[in-house]
């Protein structure tokens, strides 16, 4: 708690007041994009480092029981069963030209958030949820002929490693993905 917040404690209702006072103001500026930090979910795709805009994602799943799909890509994982609803799913790292998911225990299942696609992502790791200031902002490290260049935002670096924005949204709307069964 900071040190004016500290002073307000024997006062709760001036407590409340200040915090939400503040509160108010990180949201208009969210609102109108001025904020100090953007936020995203961070993962590991082989070697890979990079994070998605917070609202692609609506849930962070352990890797379902699949079922192959016929004669699709080989990056389709296949369909699932979560919660009676049937998933796509799409292993990133085959998709990106690179090896398929490692699929231990560290690998989890990016839920697009989306009621017109459901679809899914399997990644080798998920790091949570990580704040990136513009100081922090630079193009996106990409590789000639990076096959997932279309869907990448931007970058940002910290400490000398370089985070990719990957645009789940983009991806799941491409043409590739609706091109999967064939």
């Amino acid at each position: 708690m900071s040190a004016n917040l500290r002073g307000l404690r024997d006062d709760p209702y001036r407590l409340l007041a200040e915090l939400d006072s503040r509160l108010r103001a990180m949201r208009s500026d969210a609102a109108a994009g001025t904020g100090p930090v953007w936020q995203g979910l961070a993962f590991r795709q082989g070697e890979r480092w990079l994070v998605t805009p917070k609202d692609d994602v609506r849930e962070v799943i352990p890797p379902p029981r699949v079922t192959r799909v016929p004669n699709a890509k080989p990056w389709l994982a296949g369909v699932a069963n979560v919660r009676g609803s049937l998933l796509t799913l799409v292993d990133l790292g085959l998709l990106g030209g690179g090896d398929g998911s490692a699929g231990g225990r560290t690998a989890r299942v990016l839920v697009l958030n989306s009621d017109q696609m459901p679809a899914g992502f399997l990644v080798d790791e998920v790091a949570g949820y990580r704040q990136f200031t513009a100081a922090e902002q630079a193009p996106a490290d990409l590789a000639p002929g990076d096959v997932m260049a279309p869907y990448v935002l931007g970058g940002f670096v910290r400490e000398g490693r370089s985070w990719q924005v990957l645009s789940l949204h983009k991806l799941a709307q491409s043409e590739t993905l609706r091109r999967a069964g064939w």
